[in-house]
């Protein structure tokens, strides 16, 4: 410093090759540097938080199969040393939206389905690069139900399609459903409204009804047999259509909810998979379709014409990373589980038959990739 002058503004000193500069400029450097430091730290809390998360298997899908998968996944959680897997009802194709997003821990490990994965979604889950493995578990039955408090139904698939459809052949006239009494369709039938509760169009149970039992009521029409041979996608186009008018009432994808509605409503009808049938066996009952009844040994026969199987779908990106994936796959395909003796016949589900649930297991256990 200069006497009597004021003092040198201080300047970084050259030594060799470095430059050093003063202690006043570094402290914001070094700030910054903390600043940035602590950041990255709290990120990387953040990410392993969220990883720690995702230590539970996470299933999504099918309504019809929810009841079957919620109950392997408790007997998972208490018997093993893995978490009681989360288990979502979302509808098969809700599920598979879910599922087919894509790979990290925020999509889910398992879908369930209550239709077999479609080409559509097997294309969305290999481009989102999603290798699968299908597990069939058995079968089911689409019941058309009401309350014990009313009188069973007998009815035809026909009378299903001319009930339900939104447009059907009148002298031989493609019009807007004219029905509004199972009686116009059928003198024999009840004169009550028509008022089916059912399910979504993003449910497996609503995709393989109106494939069994409207395609095939649509078919006993000549006409619609006629436009079937000739054209597919436009015969699908009229069995697929449910009316809006009032008389089906899309009822979500809680089944449960289905069956209380029954018990306060008589006079409806409810659409859901055979399992909800027999777990309240006390308050409703299966309608006759073309002469069966559902029951256990018809749909396991065949000889019950609106039954499907069941499937749930394994990412296999995500074994290996969410731990118990290949542990509940176990589970599921078990005897004590999937057998005929097993907890889930107790709970509904209609078994493979023996050849089918061993084959299916062993490429279960080695997660065989699913083509299409």
């Amino acid at each position: 410093m200069a006497a009597g002058g004021p003092p040198e503004r201080l300047s970084p000193r050259t030594r060799g090759d470095v430059t050093c500069t003063p202690s006043t400029e570094i402290v914001p450097v070094i700030k910054q540097t903390l600043a940035i430091a602590a950041a990255a730290a709290v990120a990387f809390g953040a990410a392993q938080a969220s990883a720690q998360t995702r230590n539970q298997i996470r299933i999504v899908g099918s309504s019809t199969v929810f009841p079957f998968s919620t109950a392997v996944a408790e007997s998972f959680g208490k018997s093993t040393r893995f978490k009681t897997p989360v288990v979502e009802s979302t509808g098969s194709g809700g599920g598979m939206k879910l599922f087919c997003a894509g790979v990290g821990v925020e999509h889910p490990d398992i879908a369930n389905a209550s239709r077999r994965i479609k080409s559509s979604e097997f294309e969305k889950c290999t481009k989102n690069g999603i290798a699968i493995t299908e597990v069939k578990i058995g079968f089911d039955g689409i019941v058309l139900a009401n309350s014990k408090a009313a009188k069973p139904l007998t009815l035809t698939k026909k009378q299903i399609f001319q009930a339900l459809a939104k447009a059907v052949p009148v002298d031989g006239k493609m019009v807007a459903n004219p029905y509004r009494k199972w009686s116009d369709i059928d003198p024999s039938l009840p004169a009550t409204r028509i008022e089916v509760l059912g399910p979504p169009p993003t449910s497996g149970t609503r995709d393989a009804f109106v494939e069994l039992a409207m395609e095939g009521g649509a078919k006993a029409f000549e006409s619609l047999a006629a436009l079937r041979s000739k054209d597919k996608k436009a015969f699908q186009a009229v069995a697929h259509a449910i009316r809006e008018d009032g008389a089906y009432v899309e009822a979500g994808e809680n089944d449960n909810l289905i069956v209380q509605k029954l018990e306060a409503n008589p006079g409806a009808l409810g659409i859901f998979g055979f399992s909800f049938l027999d777990q309240n066996a006390d308050k409703i009952q299966g309608s006759l379709v073309d002469g069966v009844e559902p029951t256990f040994e018809n749909i396991a026969g065949g000889a019950y014409g609106v039954s499907r199987s069941l499937y749930f779908y394994v990412k296999k990106q995500h074994v290996g990373v969410i731990p118990g994936i290949e542990e509940y796959v176990a589970e599921f395909t078990s005897e004590k589980a999937w057998g005929p003796e097993g907890y889930l016949a107790d709970k509904g589900l209609i078994p493979l038959p023996d050849v089918d649930r061993a084959a299916v297991a062993a490429s279960a256990a080695k997660l065989a990739p699913l083509t299409m």
